[in-house]
């Protein structure tokens, strides 16, 4: 009954912040944090702690498949280059450098500055897409942002599944195992997210009910994550790869009345798993620096110096990096690597990591340096996701790189306007058929004319009228194609395929079966 109570109250106390966060403008994670680092320093709150393995299993599944999901395959093309240098490169020097500054300045053996940086060498795509939505970045910036953020992280926990293992073992490493190890599970997650993708392709275009099809959805990052981990891979990397491949055909997957229904669950799962989350980020730090040993009372310094290094090898990764990489719309590179750099906030995905921590070695005493791991891990969370968090929308601000409103609004007109035109034209040919009749086709294209007229204008479709009916669903069809099309041919951002596409599917719900 205490953990039933615990939830409630971090999901009514997330929805209080969240909305205020709104209302001021603010990052809600950061806001997040901060809230529940106040109600943890509150006297008489209760200590919370998260068993192992607890977030890696419930919460992290579904966040990173929606994450996945929003990512647009056609611009993950155009920086698939310098997202595989972030990936690999910086990741690994990332835990290089944080594992030999933390044996520097922290009493943590070797193995466990291994653990540690491992754990920390990777951005947060949970915070990463929280922190994104809020901004109007370049579809092309957007999708480097958060395809880093997916694929070091799944890059990080492999590496983190191979110092935990050495750490358990009491072992030197050895580094031909543990490149083989990192392969295994790297290339083995990226199989069996493949595996998993095509069958829940397979199940889903079989399936026209809403509600089972809202259930596969739900349970698709659950069943790839747990496939992955039986065999002894990365989940993380399986749950990422079946996001990816599925969000590039959901649309052909099933029909608009069950993607609406779909998009409104996940919407909330969403902001519910998430909202608690980073509430429990805040909530965490104060317990866990109670159970840390007497001799660690260093640590704020130490996390301080932690995150500094993490954002200084990320600045030096970065300039070399957009010298070679220019992009060719969206600015000067030095722009773009200003805002890729301040944008890699840590979050969910270390904490989880370090919960996971097993709490005995192999030779059966506990592991040494565990309370040290996650305390500085928390620390460098909070201080990214609070430093970075609220200082992100500035930095972009003064980068230029965001769009203006008047930007996505004309975007958007234009992407309707061509619809409306394509349905004109299609209507054209019918009548060259004499296939409809010509009340219905006449009222139709009064309807579409006065949307090009009043930029969304028309009456309303009679659901009595069979025929007009049948012939919007026809028209309905056309739009979705044009839409692909424009969105194909690079005219229009992944964004604004989605809000239209969005409006089309309710105009096509609104309309019943025919």
């Amino acid at each position: 009954m205490r953990a039933v109570g615990t939830i409630l109250f971090l999901v009514i106390l997330a929805t209080a912040v969240a909305t205020f966060a709104r209302r001021w403008r603010i990052p809600a994670p950061s806001l997040l944090v901060l809230a529940g680092l106040g109600v943890a320093l509150i006297p008489g709150t209760p200590a919370l702690h998260i068993p192992p393995h607890t977030i890696a299993l419930v919460v992290l599944p579904p966040l990173l498949y929606a994450s996945a999901e929003e990512l647009s395959l056609r611009d993950l093309r155009q920086v698939w280059r310098p997202v595989t240098v972030l990936a690999f490169g910086l990741v690994l020097a990332s835990a290089a450098a944080v594992g030999a500054i933390v044996m520097a300045v922290t009493p943590l053996p070797a193995s466990m500055a291994f653990v540690l940086g491992a754990v920390l060498a990777s951005t947060d795509p949970v915070a990463v897409t929280a922190l994104g939505r809020r901004l109007s970045l370049p579809g092309r910036v957007q999708v480097l942002v958060q395809a880093e953020s997916l694929f070091n992280d799944a890059t990080s926990l492999v590496l983190f599944k191979v110092a935990v293992g050495i750490a358990v073992a009491s072992s030197t490493v050895h580094w031909p195992m543990a490149v083989g190890q990192f392969a295994l599970l790297a290339g083995g997650g990226t199989a069996v997210g493949a595996v998993a993708a095509g069958l829940v392709a397979l199940i889903r275009r079989r399936t026209t009910d809403p509600v089972l099809d809202t259930v596969i959805a739900l349970v698709t990052p659950y069943a790839a994550y747990v496939l992955a981990e039986s065999v002894h891979t990365s989940g993380v990397t399986a749950v990422v790869v079946a996001g990816v491949l599925l969000g590039r055909s959901g649309h052909r997957l099933s029909d608009a009345r069950i993607r609406l229904q779909v998009q409104a669950v996940y919407a909330v799962v969403v902001f519910l798993l998430e909202s608690v989350v980073f509430s429990i980020v805040g909530l965490e730090l104060p317990a866990l620096v109670r159970d840390l040993p007497a001799d660690t009372g260093w640590w704020p310094l130490q996390a301080a110096v932690i995150a500094v290094v993490l954002i200084g090898v990320r600045i030096l990764w970065m300039l070399p990096l957009a010298a070679v990489a220019r992009p060719r719309r969206d600015g000067p590179s030095w722009r773009t690597a200003a805002v890729v750099t301040w944008a890699g906030t840590r979050g969910v995905m270390p904490l989880a990591a370090a919960l996971s921590i097993p709490l005995i070695a192999d030779d059966g005493h506990a592991l040494p340096g565990r309370e040290l791991v996650l305390v500085l891990t928390t620390a460098v969370v909070v201080l990214t996701l609070v430093v970075q968090g609220l200082t992100l929308a500035p930095v972009v601000n003064r980068s230029g790189l965001a769009l203006e409103p008047e930007h996505t609004a004309k975007e958007e007109l234009h992407a309707r306007d061509a619809l409306t035109r394509a349905a004109l034209d299609h209507l054209d040919q019918l009548t060259d058929l004499e296939t409809v009749p010509e009340a219905t086709l006449t009222r139709m294209q009064r309807n579409l004319s006065a949307r090009l007229d009043d930029e969304g204008g028309g009456t309303p479709a009679d659901s009595a009228d069979a025929a007009y009916r049948d012939l919007r669903h026809e028209i309905i069809a056309v739009q979705n194609s044009e839409l692909r099309r424009l969105y194909d041919d690079h005219e229009i951002s992944d964004t604004t395929r989605r809000r239209v596409q969005t409006d089309l599917d309710r105009e096509e719900s609104a309309l019943g079966e025919r």
